[in-house]
C-alpha cells in the first residue's frame, strides 16, 4: 500500500510504479555521493528500498522534482539516502516537507536507530532528531568512493 501526501501543485508518494527511473538517475549520476552509478545498479536499489517521489503537477503533467531513499527492515533500523531536490525548486521548502513525510511514515515508526551520512546539508535534517554521532569511535564503515567509475557499464541501459 503506497503512502501519499499532497501540497499545493506537489506530491509525495510511495508508489514503486510513479518512480522515474530516468529523472532519479540523471540526477544521482552527477551528484558527489552516487557519480557514475550504473541505472542497472540504481533500479535494484530502488527496487529494494522504501523510495519517496517528489512530484510536481504541471501544464504538461507530472513529472518527479525528487527523491527520499530509505533502506529499512521496518522494525529497527532505517538509513537515509539519495535525498535531492532538483535546484529549481529548491528555497521553496519542498525538502524539508518531503522528509516530513518520511518522518511519519508508519513502516518508521519506533526504531531503534535512524542514520544518514550528509556532507552538507546537516541543517535540513537537525530539526527531525538527526545529530552527529556521539559515540564516533563505534560505527565502522567500508568506504569505496570512485566504486561505480570502475564498474563495467553499459551506455545503452543510460
Amino acid at each position: 500500500m503506497s503512502f501519499e501526501r499532497h501540497r499545493e501543485d506537489f506530491t509525495v508518494s510511495t508508489d514503486p510504479g510513479r518512480l522515474d527511473v530516468h529523472a532519479i538517475h540523471a540526477f544521482l549520476v552527477t551528484s558527489y555521493w552516487a557519480e557514475g552509478i550504473p541505472r542497472e545498479l540504481l533500479e535494484r536499489a530502488l527496487r529494494n528500498s522504501l523510495c519517496f517521489g517528489l512530484y510536481e503537477r504541471g501544464i504538461e503533467g507530472e513529472r518527479q522534482v525528487g527523491l527520499a531513499r530509505v533502506i529499512t527492515d521496518a522494525a529497527t533500523y532505517a538509513y537515509l539516502c539519495d535525498v535531492y531536490v532538483l535546484p529549481e525548486l529548491r528555497g521553496r521548502g519542498l525538502g524539508t516537507w518531503m522528509m516530513e513525510r518520511v518522518m511519519e511514515h508508519p513502516d518508521l515508526q519506533g526504531l531503534r536507530r535512524f542514520s544518514l551520512v550528509t556532507r552538507d546539508a546537516h541543517e535540513l535534517y537537525r530539526p527531525f532528531g538527526f545529530t552527529e554521532i556521539a559515540s564516533p569511535g563505534g560505527p565502522m564503515e567500508i568506504v569505496r568512493p570512485g566504486i561505480y567509475k570502475s564498474l563495467p557499464h553499459d551506455p545503452e541501459l543510460s
